[in-house]
C-alpha cells in the first residue's frame, strides 16, 4: 500500500510540474501583446485565478484570489491598460493548434481536424453591458436577457479540443446610436454582424494564422447562412453543417424539395440506411442509423435517425474535389460536433467564462481571451498525459458482465488539470488578507448604497415638483 501511495504521489508531482510547464509556455508566448510588463505579470495571475477553485470569478474574487488590496488592478488590466487582446488570441489559437497537433502526430492514426462553430451566452439582469438584448439564451433554455458570443473550437479527434477564437455579437440598435456605442465602449469602425458573418470572421482570423481543417461544423444557426457556406466553398473547405427541416436542397437543375420531403421519397428503401456510430460519448458508442443523399454538384445531405424514436436531424455537406469522400467520414464529423458543447461547460464551470461582471466591449473580449488561454492551458496539458493517466478497465462486452475488482481511473480531464495547476500556482496571503476583504467589500456596498439612495430621493424630489 505504501508503495502504490508513493507512486500515485509522485505521478501527481510529475503532473503538477508538467502543467505548470504548459503555463509558462503559453504565457510567455503572450509577452508580445504586452506594451508594460507589469501588466503581462498581472494577466498571468488573471490567469492563476481562473483556474482557481473559488466560487465565483469576478473582480473583485479575482483581485482577492490574486493577493491585490483592492479591485482596481484588475479592473485596469480589463477596461483601460494597454494590450491587444485579438493578438492575445491568435497567440492562444497557435498554441492549441499546435499542441494537439503534435500529440496526434504521436499516433498511427491521427485522426480529422474540426472546427466547430457554436454560441454561447451569459444572462445579465441591467441593459448597461454591451451587446445585452432580450433574446433566446441556449445557457438558459428561453428568452432571457443576456450577451451571445460566437465561438470556435479546433477539435483534435482522439485527442482533445479547446476554443481558438471569439467575437461578440452586437444587436445593431446599439451601433447605431452614439451615445450608446460610446457608453458601452464600442469602437467606431465596428459594423453590425451576424453570427453568420462572425463565424466568417473568426474563420477567416484561424486561416490567417494558417490553420487548416478537414471540416467545419456548426448548428442550424450557420447551415441556414448562405454567405458562410459561400465563403467555404469558395476556399474549397469542407463542411457538415446541421440545417432545418424545411431547407432547400437543389437536386438536379430542375428538382428542388425539403430535406423532410427528399428523405420521405428517396430514403425509403431501408437498405439506404445504415447503423454507425457517431463517436465514444461517457456511456459508450452513440448509434444511430444514418443515409446521406447526393445534393448536386460535391453536396449532400447527411440525415441522422435516432434508433429508438425515429427522429430525424440533417446535415448539408460539402465536400470539395480531391478529398476524401465516404459516409463513415462524414459521420465522423458530423459526431465531432458535440465537443464544443463540453469545452463551454468546462469554461463556465471551470474558468468562469460567463462569470464576467465587465460592462464594455473590449472589457468581456479580455476577459473571454484569459479564459481562453486557462483553458489552452488545461486542455494541452490533458491531451499530453492522455495515455500516461489513462488506466480505466476495458469496457464490458456484455449486459451481464461481472464489474472488474479495480476499474483503474479516465485519464486526466481538464477540470482536474485546473485543480492541479490551482495547486502549483498557489500563493500564500498576509494574515490580514481576508480580514481587509471583508471590510473592504461592506464599505464599498456601503458607499453604493448611499448613492443610490440619494439618486432615488432626487427622482422622488422631480416626481414631487
Amino acid at each position: 500500500m505504501r508503495t502504490t501511495r508513493s507512486k500515485a504521489a509522485a505521478a501527481a508531482r510529475i503532473e503538477a510540474a508538467r502543467t505548470a510547464r504548459t503555463a509558462g509556455e503559453l504565457l510567455e508566448r503572450l509577452r508580445s501583446c504586452f506594451v508594460r510588463t507589469q501588466t503581462w505579470q498581472h494577466a498571468g495571475r488573471y490567469v492563476s485565478a481562473l483556474v482557481s477553485e473559488i466560487p465565483k470569478r469576478n473582480g473583485w474574487t479575482i483581485a482577492q484570489q490574486v493577493g491585490d488590496r483592492t479591485p482596481d488592478r484588475t479592473q485596469r488590466l480589463l477596461n483601460r491598460a494597454v494590450w491587444d487582446g485579438q493578438a492575445a488570441a491568435s497567440q492562444v489559437r497557435r498554441f492549441v493548434v499546435t499542441g494537439l497537433d503534435a500529440v496526434a502526430g504521436r499516433r498511427t492514426r491521427r485522426g480529422l481536424r474540426i472546427a466547430a462553430l457554436d454560441e454561447t451566452g451569459q444572462q445579465k439582469a441591467g441593459t448597461a453591458t454591451c451587446g445585452v438584448k432580450r433574446q433566446y439564451m441556449g445557457c438558459a433554455g428561453r428568452l432571457a436577457n443576456g450577451i451571445n458570443t460566437v465561438h470556435l473550437a479546433y477539435v483534435r479527434e482522439r485527442v482533445g479540443h479547446a476554443l481558438i477564437a471569439a467575437r461578440q455579437w452586437i444587436p445593431a440598435e446599439h451601433l447605431s446610436d452614439p451615445d450608446t456605442r460610446s457608453q458601452m465602449g464600442i469602437a467606431d469602425g465596428l459594423v453590425f454582424r451576424t453570427k453568420g458573418q462572425l463565424a466568417i470572421d473568426i474563420c477567416t482570423d484561424a486561416y490567417a494564422d494558417g490553420v487548416t481543417f478537414d471540416f467545419v461544423c456548426g448548428d442550424e444557426v450557420y447551415g441556414n447562412c448562405t454567405q458562410l457556406r459561400e465563403f467555404f466553398e469558395q476556399r474549397q473547405q469542407a463542411y457538415v453543417l446541421r440545417v432545418a427541416s424545411n431547407f432547400m436542397l437543389t437536386l438536379n437543375a430542375e428538382t428542388r424539395m425539403t430535406c423532410a420531403k427528399a428523405v420521405a421519397l428517396l430514403a425509403t428503401d431501408k437498405r439506404r440506411w445504415q447503423v454507425r456510430s457517431a463517436g465514444p460519448g461517457s456511456k459508450g458508442q452513440r448509434w444511430y442509423a444514418w443515409a446521406w443523399i447526393a445534393a448536386g454538384s460535391r453536396h449532400y445531405l447527411l440525415v441522422r435517425r435516432h434508433l429508438t424514436s425515429g427522429d430525424l436531424a440533417f446535415h448539408y455537406c460539402y465536400v470539395p474535389h480531391g478529398q476524401p469522400l465516404t459516409l463513415a467520414r462524414l459521420v465522423r464529423a458530423a459526431g465531432l460536433r458535440w465537443p464544443v458543447e463540453e469545452t463551454f461547460e468546462f469554461s463556465k464551470d471551470s474558468f468562469g467564462l460567463d462569470q464576467c461582471q465587465a460592462r464594455l466591449h473590449t472589457a468581456i473580449l479580455r476577459h473571454t481571451v484569459l479564459v481562453m488561454t486557462a483553458l489552452a492551458i488545461c486542455a494541452i496539458t490533458a491531451a499530453r498525459l492522455k495515455t500516461r493517466t489513462g488506466t480505466q478497465a476495458p469496457p464490458p462486452d456484455t449486459p451481464d458482465q461481472r464489474p472488474p475488482a479495480e476499474p483503474g481511473m479516465i485519464p486526466l480531464t481538464i477540470p482536474e488539470t485546473a485543480r492541479l495547476l490551482a495547486t502549483t500556482w498557489h500563493r500564500p496571503k498576509p494574515a490580514d488578507h481576508d480580514t481587509h476583504w471583508r471590510n473592504w467589500r461592506r464599505r464599498h456596498q456601503a458607499r453604493a448604497r448611499w448613492f443610490h439612495q440619494r439618486a432615488r430621493l432626487r427622482r422622488d424630489y422631480v416626481l414631487a415638483s
